[in-house]
């Protein structure tokens, strides 16, 4: 899911209360509970339903306590992290808690499918606290009713809690893209879409992919084990950022969970209005997706056209600065000019109502190979992004940055950089100015390092 949302605002949405499940109720040997076909076929329907998540490690543990169970056999911790999830022998319990954290997280997961899609199950699988075993939890009675529709009103006021935000937004956004675009006809974006600087996207059959800049968001349990906040976090940038960080520290473990849950900034929806037109007018089938989800060959298939934040480059920052004569500064909100040593940087981060803010706009476009390349339309914030996708689509913009680079071949018009100066009050553009220029070499993008 993602939510269209603006990065200066940090949405902690508190939930209601649920009581939670717990290993409190009367175990009994899982063998007891469920034949060995049942026992099977219920661990197929755990895994079938989806709420073990993309990882496979979440099944191969589940089907190993299983197989376990059915053998009679009570794993160590050492046989699950090298039969289950692939560690040497030489694996170390004391100094790597990852096995701790995958047993702590099925847990979970398996409390979550039977509230989902079996809540009235006369026994549930559980994995006892402290145990690498799998029982079997029997129901009771006299709570079930209680549990179900605590659990089915925290689902669906979280889940309808999340719509509601993201219908919202996008509503916001979706009128400005509607006033904007009545402002700008067809044949604007026609004139725009024939200017030279779009021919190396445009004038060809590979395909174009646009790629939005998002951002990874993750829940924050509360005591209850319940999710009270959504948080992001700078080093946290999928799924598998957030696995590395509960498995080098066990009690952040225990606290953060994951959401399927990514965010854009607000400028991205009236960037993406401004730049879809164009693409269209090449004929060209043009699919999207987002930057979590971009593979290498994505880039390499495609013509990748990124809209959002500088930040939000992830795997294209290395080639969008390799041969570039910019260079990202302390933070993501500055950039330094490696030439005159001049910094650029926005504090349009968190303006204060009233009061005037500065912002940059980067725009990059670069071939990665005979067939394909790659256009930055982006922004330190919103205000930037929202101007270079303005630029990009007016061809007195485009013929700006032609005359700025002093080069109008072909070779220079496909590989060259921009810097955008953009000035604002309380989120809207007031002027702009093109502050920097440079053409590119393509070949110092793979370029092999010298040797110290």
């Amino acid at each position: 899911m993602v939510v269209l949302g603006s990065t200066s605002e940090f949405y902690m949405i508190d939930q209601p209360r649920q009581k939670p499940l717990s290993n409190s109720q009367p175990l009994v040997d899982i063998n007891e509970a469920f034949s060995s076909e049942e026992l099977l076929a219920l661990c197929q329907r755990i895994i079938s339903s989806g709420v073990l998540g993309r990882s496979k490690h979440y099944s191969a543990l589940l089907e190993y306590l299983v197989q376990c169970s059915l053998e009679g056999k009570i794993p160590k911790e050492i046989e699950l992290a090298v039969d289950v999830l692939n560690r040497g022998e030489d694996f170390d319990a004391s100094a790597d808690s990852r096995v701790r954290v995958y047993v702590h997280q099925l847990r979970k997961k398996l409390d979550s499918y039977y509230q989902a899609f079996e809540p009235d199950a006369l026994f549930r699988v559980v994995i006892p606290r402290g145990q690498y075993t799998i029982s079997a939890e029997q129901k009771s009675f006299h709570t079930s009713s209680e549990i179900r529709n605590n659990a089915s009103k925290y689902k669906s006021s979280f889940n309808i809690g999340l719509l509601l935000i993201a219908i919202s937004l996008f509503a916001a956004n979706l009128i400005y893209m509607m006033v904007t675009d009545f402002r700008i006809s067809r044949d604007n974006y026609q004139v725009a879409a024939e200017h030279p600087v779009w021919d190396s996207v445009l004038r060809d059959d590979s395909p174009i992919l646009i790629v939005m800049g998002d951002y990874y968001i993750f829940g924050e349990l509360n005591a209850n084990g319940n999710v009270a906040r959504m948080v992001r976090e700078f080093n946290v940038n999928s799924r598998s950022d957030l696995e590395e960080m509960q498995f080098t520290d066990f009690e952040r473990a225990e606290n953060y969970l994951d959401l399927d849950l990514s965010y854009m900034p607000e400028g991205s929806a009236f960037a993406l209005a401004r730049i879809v037109p164009i693409l269209q007018e090449s004929g060209k089938n043009i699919n999207i997706t987002m930057m979590s989800d971009l593979t290498t060959s994505d880039i390499r298939d495609n013509h990748v056209v990124y809209i959002g934040y500088i930040s939000g480059l992830e795997k294209l920052t290395d080639i969008a600065f390799s041969g570039s004569g910019l260079s990202v500064g302390r933070s993501f909100d500055e950039l330094l000019n490696a030439q005159t040593q001049e910094y650029y940087t926005s504090d349009a981060g968190l303006p204060e109502e009233g009061q005037p803010f500065k912002d940059y706009g980067m725009f990059s476009t670069f071939p990665v190979s005979n067939e394909t390349q790659v256009v930055l339309i982006s922004g330190m914030r919103d205000a930037g992004l929202m101007h270079t996708a303005q630029a990009l689509s007016s061809s007195d913009a485009l013929d700006d940055l032609v005359v700025s680079i002093e080069n109008d071949t072909d070779e220079a018009l496909a590989s060259f950089e921009a810097l955008f100066e953009v000035l604002g009050m309380d989120r809207m553009n007031f002027d702009a100015n093109l502050v920097y220029t440079n053409l590119l070499n393509a070949d110092q993008i793979w370029a092999i390092p010298e040797p110290n």
